[in-house]
Protein backbone atom coordinates (compact mmCIF):
# COMPACT_ATOMS: atom_id res chain seq x y z
CA UNK A 1 0.00 0.00 0.00
CA UNK A 2 1.36 3.42 -0.98
CA UNK A 3 2.15 5.87 1.77
CA UNK A 4 -0.14 8.90 1.80
CA UNK A 5 1.71 12.12 1.07
CA UNK A 6 1.31 14.60 3.87
CA UNK A 7 -0.40 17.91 3.29
CA UNK A 8 1.35 21.25 3.08
CA UNK A 9 -0.03 22.29 6.47
CA UNK A 10 1.07 19.05 8.09
CA UNK A 11 4.58 19.51 6.69
CA UNK A 12 4.79 23.10 7.93
CA UNK A 13 3.56 22.05 11.37
CA UNK A 14 6.17 19.31 11.58
CA UNK A 15 8.92 21.72 10.49
CA UNK A 16 7.83 24.22 13.13
CA UNK A 17 7.82 21.54 15.84
CA UNK A 18 11.30 20.30 14.96
CA UNK A 19 12.66 23.86 14.81
CA UNK A 20 11.08 24.64 18.17
CA UNK A 21 12.79 21.61 19.69
CA UNK A 22 16.14 22.62 18.20
CA UNK A 23 15.84 26.27 19.25
CA UNK A 24 14.94 25.29 22.80
CA UNK A 25 17.66 22.64 22.97
CA UNK A 26 14.99 19.97 23.50
CA UNK A 27 16.36 17.89 20.64
CA UNK A 28 18.52 14.88 21.48
CA UNK A 29 21.89 15.39 19.82
CA UNK A 30 21.90 11.75 18.71
CA UNK A 31 18.95 12.33 16.38
CA UNK A 32 19.68 15.95 15.40
CA UNK A 33 21.08 15.08 11.96
CA UNK A 34 18.05 12.86 11.25
CA UNK A 35 15.72 15.71 12.16
CA UNK A 36 17.65 18.19 10.01
CA UNK A 37 17.35 15.77 7.08
CA UNK A 38 13.60 15.44 7.78
CA UNK A 39 13.21 19.23 7.75
CA UNK A 40 15.08 19.38 4.45
CA UNK A 41 12.75 16.77 2.95
CA UNK A 42 9.68 18.60 4.24
CA UNK A 43 10.90 21.93 2.82
CA UNK A 44 11.38 20.31 -0.58
CA UNK A 45 7.86 18.89 -0.38
CA UNK A 46 6.44 22.32 0.49
CA UNK A 47 8.32 24.00 -2.36
CA UNK A 48 7.01 21.36 -4.78
CA UNK A 49 3.42 21.87 -3.62
CA UNK A 50 3.74 25.66 -3.85
CA UNK A 51 5.16 25.41 -7.36
CA UNK A 52 2.37 23.05 -8.48
CA UNK A 53 -0.25 25.38 -7.03
CA UNK A 54 1.33 28.36 -8.77
CA UNK A 55 1.15 26.55 -12.12
CA UNK A 56 -2.49 25.54 -11.56
CA UNK A 57 -3.51 29.07 -10.56
CA UNK A 58 -1.73 30.52 -13.60
CA UNK A 59 -3.59 28.09 -15.87
CA UNK A 60 -6.91 29.15 -14.32
CA UNK A 61 -6.06 32.83 -14.79
CA UNK A 62 -5.00 32.20 -18.39
CA UNK A 63 -8.32 30.42 -19.04
CA UNK A 64 -10.26 33.34 -17.58
CA UNK A 65 -8.42 35.80 -19.83
CA UNK A 66 -9.19 33.81 -22.98
CA UNK A 67 -12.93 33.66 -22.29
Amino acid sequence: MAKKEISYNEAVSEIEEILHQIENEEQDIDILSEQVKRVSTLIKLCKKKLHQTEIEVQKILDDIETE
